[in-house]
């Protein structure tokens, strides 16, 4: 009888250890394994947008290791929006002549007198950009005026000039973007060398160079882009007005954008959430700034990113006038 007993306790020992250990093991899952990962929806993507339709292609990741990504190529040509105006003609025009300027975390209509006070705008008597006894404004007007003025080191004969570069000197551009399909949560984060404030030209941290400078893709394929160099281009007493969409044109990237100003498509979201504009390089889906009573969300990490188990990892956009998107890629991105 003793014996029974001895062999019934040993029994209900191990069978409490294994429990134990199961638990034990189980209980070091952490929650990152738990999380919702959302893939990217090739279907969001406005097919007018595009080259050729989306395919799935191998390519290797910033981490060294391979994935299934979405091959995109792109027009640069939004098809869900107008692009410009971007300079108006005279100092007497209304905002609808013009496009947009971002300052301070604030967004103006460059209309006709935005530009007749520019002096005051910036408390710097040197801006006089346009004709004082006709009103012109004087603005670039031809593809080769565009190239001069845009550059980085644009002459003293393009001071005073807004630069305006038209759809028309881009027209055979296009472009080619890897997404991975499923999102891979990075160990460390990617952080972009520059954000709202300027910094160093666009692109990744110093040493890494495979990052993109450009920060993802829109739904029509238009680029969500690094922040303009704002402090070069007032630097040469020039301005390079956005559209009301928030986007211009370069001669090698075409029409792209600079803020999310609410007219590219969006996907409106069912629960008081953010609409979706766009993804990211890493897969992961960009989110306007705000929610739909026009709050904004404050608990963002310093990718401007969170988590929610109805989307996943994602981000969401800085305001308009910042000249910003986001600041780093949580995920790894294709090479």
């Amino acid at each position: 009888m003793m014996k029974v007993q001895f062999k019934s306790i040993v029994v209900g020992l191990l069978l409490i250890s294994f429990t134990a250990c199961k638990n034990a093991k189980s209980n070091t899952k952490t929650d990152a394994d738990n999380e919702v990962t959302i893939s990217v929806k090739k279907e969001n993507f406005l097919s007018g947008g595009l080259v050729e339709p989306i395919s799935i292609v191998s390519r290797e990741l910033s981490d060294g290791s391979t994935a299934d990504c979405y091959k995109i190529v792109v027009t640069s040509t939004p098809t869900d929006h107008e692009m410009g105006p971007w300079c108006p003609d005279n100092i007497a025009d209304d905002a609808s002549a013009g496009g947009i300027w971002l300052e301070d975390g604030k967004v103006y209509d460059v209309d006709g007198e935005f530009v007749k006070n520019l002096g005051t705008f910036y408390d710097d008597e040197t801006w006089m950009m346009y004709n004082s006894e006709t009103g012109k404004i004087t603005k670039t007007s031809t593809k080769e005026e565009c190239n001069d003025a845009a550059n980085p080191n644009v002459g003293e004969e393009y001071q005073n000039f807004c630069v305006e570069c038209l759809p028309s000197y881009v027209a055979d551009i296009t472009h080619t973007y890897y997404i991975p399909v499923t999102p891979k949560k990075a160990k460390n984060p990617y952080p972009f060398s520059n954000g709202p404030a300027g910094g160093p030209p666009p692109g990744g941290p110093e040493g890494n160079s495979t990052i993109p400078s450009n920060r993802g893709l829109a739904f029509n394929g238009v680029i969500f882009n690094a922040p303009a160099p704002v402090d070069a281009i007032l630097g040469a007493y020039t301005l390079a007005p956005f559209d009301d969409a928030g986007g211009h044109v370069n001669l090698n990237e075409g029409y792209h954008y600079h803020a999310a100003s609410g007219v590219s498509k969006k996907i409106e979201q069912p629960d008081n959430h953010s609409a979706m504009i766009g993804y990211a390089f890493d897969g992961y889906g960009i989110f306007e700034n705000a929610d739909s009573d026009g709050n904004e969300y404050t608990d963002l990490d310093d990718s401007r990113g969170h988590y929610d188990e109805t989307r996943g990892y994602h981000y969401h956009v800085d305001k308009a006038g910042n000249n910003n998107f986001i600041d780093g890629l949580r995920g790894e991105y294709a090479l």
